[in-house]
């Protein structure tokens, strides 16, 4: 067997191929790591459009989680998009306890078109059950405040007590990212239960590349599973998603 590390991603797919499964297995790759799959939905998109999603039913996303777990000893879980209480309900059931396995959560609520992609149930049990279990949740700007029934951030300070209200639902960092905010930086900011918040910057690109949520969650996952810190792992996942929105942006 491979003695490169396993993570477990447990996501939608995307038609189009632009965001969800198909993007973090392409990440994980990236950083040579295994994947282990647990399909939660199955949505048709374009690059512009939700046209449909179909949710797994819940037992059979169940099932696929245990079976990848007694399948091979995993280094990280990614959690992308469950689409409905039920299926966070399931997810939540399943996941190991103990915080052995770091878990690391994209809390997708929407699509990048507006398709709503997690029911007003789901949040709920997403706050309730999955936060506790979660060493890092990435939310960008409008998931913070929704998952924290405020406006939009629009300065730092703001920023700062949105990610410190999210801590406080029991995940142990917070990895809040800035790319829906103006000005010459793209800043993330990350929180943790006991260090100095940390304000990563990049230079704000010229770039349009969807599923970057997800490639940057996968990348801190396969940090993790390679033993990394948080901080170095988010760190890394950043520098990561940089490096596809170069790809991306426009010469000159």
């Amino acid at each position: 067997m491979s003695g490169r590390p396993a993570v477990l991603v447990i996501a939608g797919s995307d038609s189009s191929g632009g965001a969800g499964i198909v993007r973090d297995l392409e990440a994980l790759a990236d950083f040579d790591c295994e994947a282990l799959c647990a399909l939660s939905a199955v949505t048709a998109q374009t690059h512009g459009q939700l046209v449909s999603v179909h949710h797994v039913p819940p037992q059979i996303v169940r099932t696929q989680i245990r079976a990848a777990l007694e399948s091979r000893a995993v280094g990280a879980i990614k959690i992308g998009m469950l689409g409905t209480g039920a299926t966070v309900s399931a997810v939540a059931e399943s996941l190991p306890r103990g915080g052995g396995i770091p878990i690391v959560l994209d809390p997708v609520l929407l699509s990048s078109s507006g398709g709503v992609l997690l029911d007003e149930e789901g949040r709920e049990q997403m706050r309730a059950r999955l936060f506790p279990l979660v060493t890092v949740l990435t939310p960008n700007i409008p998931e913070a405040a929704s998952l924290c029934g405020v406006a939009p951030a629009a300065s730092r300070e703001a920023l700062l007590e949105q990610a410190r209200s999210l801590l406080t639902t029991g995940v142990h960092a917070v990895l809040l990212k800035g790319g829906h905010a103006e000005g010459a930086e793209a800043i993330d900011l990350l929180v943790t239960e006991h260090d100095a918040p940390q304000w990563l910057a990049s230079p704000r690109l010229r770039a349009r590349c969807r599923g970057t949520g997800c490639a940057l969650a996968s990348a801190i996952a396969a940090g993790l599973a390679s033993g990394q810190s948080v901080e170095d792992a988010c760190r890394n996942g950043k520098e990561y998603v940089l490096s596809m929105l170069y790809a991306r942006a426009p010469a000159g």
